[in-house]
């Protein structure tokens, strides 16, 4: 493998922008899918080769980032609200989950975000084990979202790599 080589650069590149994306997704700290996605439009851009062979690797991890990120957003949403876990919870849990992540970086967000929606969760109820209730939902819905995007970032990986064995 010659690095100085600009296809196998840009290759090796867009594999540990792709890396550490998938790596964004396990700790919420980067936007996970969409660094795997901009590393295969990047690779579609400037490796070498014919565009018939990167164009449609492209085309179909656009396809399921979307997908990814359409689901991130519906299944965890459509849980809460079953649960009945009210917006402003949410809201409240994920204004504290900033902070937090200022506060102490990286686990901030993720005890941020439990804390909010356990503090506004028990101002709404005045019932401890109904807050705690309503958080494990919450919690439930984080490690969904969190599942659907890795999966999203994963196939988009191995998207590309399948690309990369077929063009290369």
């Amino acid at each position: 493998m010659d690095l100085t080589d600009t296809n196998t650069s840009i290759t090796v590149i867009c594999g540990l922008v792709m890396f550490i994306g998938i790596c964004g997704v396990v700790v919420p700290v980067l936007p996970g899918l969409l660094l795997c996605w901009l590393s295969v439009l990047a690779w579609a851009i400037f490796a070498d080769g014919t565009a018939w062979d990167r164009w449609p690797v492209f085309a179909v991890a656009t396809t399921i980032a979307l997908a990814g990120w359409l689901a991130k957003y519906a299944v965890p949403g459509k849980r809460l609200q079953d649960s009945g876990v009210p917006k402003r919870s949410i809201i409240f849990g994920g204004l504290l989950g900033l902070v937090g992540f200022f506060v102490v970086p990286i686990v901030g967000l993720v005890a941020g975000f439990v804390l909010g929606i356990y503090l506004a969760e028990q101002t709404r109820h005045g019932d401890a084990r109904a807050a705690w209730a309503s958080t494990k939902a919450a919690l439930k819905a984080v490690g969904i979202a969190i599942m659907i995007e890795l999966a999203a970032a994963l196939i988009v990986a191995a998207t590309w790599a399948v690309g990369l064995v077929m063009s290369g």
